[in-house]
C-alpha cells in the first residue's frame, strides 16, 4: 500500500512512521538549500531519530510482518541481484521440450573470479511484466530447464547457485497436464546426486515444493527476511481454521522465518540484510549476497564428488529428526 507522507512510495504499516520521518529529513533539506539556511542540527537529530525507531521497529518484526516483508514489491529480484554481482551473465533458455518459462532465469555467470550457473526465480516488477513471469510460479517446463542447466553444469564442472524466491509452483491445469508434480521431483532427485558444489539462497518468498525444487543443496543459505515453508500463512489458515484472519497466528506457527529455521537446522546461514530490508538498499544487499555465496563456494570447494553427495544426503536426513529420550 502507498501511505500519506511517504512520498507516494509502497509501505508497510509498521515502516510507514519511518518513511514519514526520512520525507521530512527530506523537505528540510530542499528547503534549507531554497532558502540557505543552516539546518545540520535539526537534521542530525531527525535522523538519529529514524535510526532509533528503525532499529526499534525491526528489532521487534512478528513473523508475519517477516512475510510482508520477504513480498515487499520493492525487493530485488534474482535479475536485480545478477545485474550488480555478475556482469557477465549469459542467460540461456528453453528446457527442448515445450517452451521457455520466464519465471526460472538461468545461466552462466562469473562470481568473483568463479564460473558458475545461476538458476533463480523471477517475479514482476508491474502488471505487465507479473504476467510475463507469472507472478514467478514456475511452469513445469521452467523446472525441467533447471534441470537441463544443472546437468551442463555437471559436465563442465561449475558449481550452482540458485536463487530462490517463488510462492510456489503454477497450479494450473495446463502445468499439471504438462506433469508439474514430476518436474518438481526429478529436479530433487537430480539436485540429491548432483556432482557439483550447490548453494541455494532464499532470497524472499520460499513457497512449498516450487521452492524446494531449487533448494536441495549443500549449503542452503537464507535473507534475514526471507520465509521458508511448506505453504504459506494464508493455505494454512484456509486449511487449519478456514478463516483468513488467522494468518498472523499461522505465521507464528508455521516456523517459517529465517531465525526459526536457522535454530532448527533447515538452513545453514542467515544473511543480514540492510537496515529497514533488502529493498531499502539493493546495492548494499547485493554486496552481501556476493560475499556470502563465495565464502560457501570456497568452502565446498575442498570436497570431491562422492564427499559432497554423501554430506548433502546426511544433512536432508537430520532434518526433522525426532529424539524420543530427549522429548
Amino acid at each position: 500500500m502507498t501511505t500519506p507522507g511517504t512520498g507516494g512510495r509502497f509501505a508497510l504499516e509498521f515502516e510507514a512512521p519511518i518513511l514519514e520521518l526520512e520525507d521530512k529529513i527530506t523537505e528540510l533539506r530542499q528547503l534549507a538549500r531554497l532558502q540557505d539556511l543552516s539546518v545540520d542540527d535539526e537534521v542530525r537529530r531527525l535522523t538519529a531519530k529514524a535510526d532509533r525507531m528503525r532499529r526499534e521497529i525491526y528489532s521487534k518484526l512478528t513473523p508475519w510482518q517477516k512475510v510482508q516483508l520477504a513480498r515487499h514489491p520493492g525487493r530485488p529480484y534474482t535479475i536485480d541481484y545478477l545485474s550488480r554481482i555478475a556482469e557477465d551473465f549469459v542467460e540461456l533458455h528453453g528446457d527442448r521440450t515445450f517452451a521457455d518459462d520466464p519465471a526460472i532465469v538461468g545461466g552462466l555467470a562469473t562470481w568473483r573470479d568463479r564460473r558458475v550457473m545461476v538458476i533463480g526465480q523471477q517475479k514482476g516488477r508491474n502488471t505487465k511484466e507479473n504476467i510475463h513471469r507469472n507472478f514467478g510460479m514456475p511452469h513445469p517446463e521452467g523446472y525441467r530447464k533447471a534441470q537441463r542447466l544443472m546437468r551442463m553444469a555437471a559436465k563442465f564442472r561449475l558449481p550452482v547457485v540458485t536463487l530462490i524466491d517463488t510462492p510456489g509452483a503454477y497450479p494450473g491445469l495446463g502445468a499439471e497436464e504438462r506433469g508439474q508434480a514430476m518436474a518438481i521431483a526429478e529436479s530433487l532427485k537430480l539436485m540429491a546426486a548432483l556432482e557439483v558444489p550447490i548453494v541455494s539462497v532464499v532470497i524472499g518468498e520460499g513457497g512449498s515444493g516450487g521452492a524446494l525444487a531449487l533448494g536441495v543443496s549443500d549449503r542452503i543459505l537464507m535473507f534475514e527476511y526471507a520465509i521458508y515453508s511448506v505453504i504459506s500463512p494464508e493455505g494454512c489458515a484456509a486449511i487449519l481454521w478456514k478463516d483468513q484472519a488467522k494468518v498472523k497466528e499461522a505465521a507464528e506457527a508455521l516456523k517459517l522465518t529465517a531465525a526459526d529455521l536457522e535454530r532448527l537446522g533447515v538452513v545453514d546461514r542467515v544473511v543480514s540484510e540492510p537496515p529497514g530490508g533488502a529493498h531499502r538498499d539493493g546495492a548494499a544487499m547485493a554486496r552481501e549476497l556476493e560475499r556470502a555465496v563465495y565464502e560457501e563456494l570456497e568452502y565446498l570447494s575442498h570436497f570431491d564428488a562422492a564427499t559432497l553427495r554423501e554430506k548433502r544426503l546426511k544433512k536432508y536426513q537430520a532434518i526433522g529428526f525426532f529424539d524420543r529420550e530427549s522429548a
